[in-house]
């Protein structure tokens, strides 16, 4: 059925519907083949159904969400998770996760990322191992066989385990290039390397050596800043990278990553990469996540008017005097809340002016408060 139809139906219903809510209801008409008597009762009784779930107006849904929220999140355990059986990843999970994403934390304890690929890579295991060894971390002692240190003539001898740079998928020549490029003094003979240290001071040529040796040791080969370890899964039919550690703008870059589904779990950054609304949704997602993991159902209009508090003003902001709290417009209510005397005394200087329009504040100097009954003016005029 064609969404003109409904659109004129709804409008004779004096129904005032959003856009998605019409398509629903033109794809159920033409499912169920509805005549237009049918049409009518249907969008009488969605209209109705509609009407009684609406917020009343003075409802106070920043205390009702507060409430829904907070009542279910005191029985949430502190606990860190490991990832599916898989002991090198870690997630954090439970009270400690959501008051993570509610305080808008810039460098939050375990960022970790799920990367998917598009339909010709995802059953590839080949192509999928080759980037997950350009994303994780993997340093120089990852691919040698032999190293020693010698403090007799005070050098050191490598030798790289040529079966580890294929197993890990990495171009021989490009690790050569970067162990050059790294340290001027190598000495490169097929597979065997020799080192030298600057000794500026022979007191601490020895001190100079070890630091060397360390410095060889970590040296990055390959891998995206700010990730560490990665973890290879089979969900279904395609391959999965998980990663410990976090950098979405690289990896979207990357060919044959689903630009799509690929997820962090690093707000800021999905604020950085994707923009305002996609953080909004990010918000949600992961508190939204976080509580059906501990088995709690939160109805997410209330998660969905936390989100647009953080992200109202075109950055993610936390709930606290940092954030939503301490920048409300009302003297005494930011007062009330935490750093009285700053508060009151930062307004006595700038001569602010507190108008009494919500709730607290009207509270502390013992007022009906602008909410139900007390939202309500009543003015007789006299005859």
């Amino acid at each position: 059925m064609d969404i003109e139809k409904v659109e004129k139906v709804v409008k004779k219903k004096r129904a005032k519907f959003p856009e998605k809510l019409i398509q629903e209801i033109a794809e159920a008409a033409e499912r169920h083949d509805l005549d237009d008597k049918e049409l009518d009762e249907l969008v009488k009784e969605i209209k109705r159904a509609y009407i009684r779930s609406e917020v009343e107006s003075g409802e106070a849904v920043g205390t009702v969400a507060a409430q829904s929220v907070g009542e279910p999140g005191t029985q949430m355990t502190m606990r860190t998770f490991h990832y599916a059986g898989v002991a090198e990843l870690n997630v954090t999970l439970g009270l400690p996760r959501l008051i993570e994403i509610v305080d808008a934390r810039k460098k939050i304890s375990t960022p970790t990322m799920a990367i998917y690929f598009d339909e010709d890579h995802a059953a590839d295991e080949e192509f999928v191992r080759t980037i997950a060894n350009r994303i994780g971390k993997i340093t120089f002692n990852d691919i040698l066989k032999d190293f020693n240190v010698n403090y007799a003539s005070m050098n050191m001898s490598v030798e790289i385990d040529e079966e580890q740079v294929k197993e890990k998928r990495l171009d021989y020549d490009e690790v050569l290039a970067k162990i050059e490029k790294a340290f001027k003094s190598v000495e490169i003979n097929n597979n065997l390397l020799s080192f030298e240290p600057k000794i500026t001071d022979p007191k601490h040529a020895i001190r100079e050596l070890r630091l060397l040796a360390d410095k060889v040791r970590d040296l990055q080969i390959s891998g995206i800043k700010n990730i560490g370890k990665v973890v290879i899964r089979k969900e279904g039919q395609e391959w999965v990278i998980h990663t410990e550690g976090s950098n979405l703008g690289a990896v979207l870059k990357m060919d044959g990553v689903d630009r799509v589904r690929t997820t962090t779990n690093d707000i800021h950054e999905v604020e950085k990469v994707l923009g305002i609304e996609a953080a909004r949704n990010s918000i949600i997602h992961e508190a939204q996540t976080t509580m059906e993991e501990q088995g709690l159902t939160v109805d997410v209009r209330h998660i969905m008017l936390v989100a647009d508090m953080m992200t109202a003003d075109g950055i993610v902001k936390s709930i606290g005097r940092h954030g939503i709290s301490g920048e409300k417009a009302s003297v005494l209510a930011r007062a009330s809340f935490e750093e009285t005397g700053k508060h009151l005394l930062r307004a006595s200087i700038r001569g602010e002016v507190d108008h009494l329009t919500g709730i607290i504040e009207n509270i502390i100097i013992g007022q009906p408060i602008p909410l139900g009954t007390g939202s309500v003016g009543v003015i007789m005029k006299e005859k």
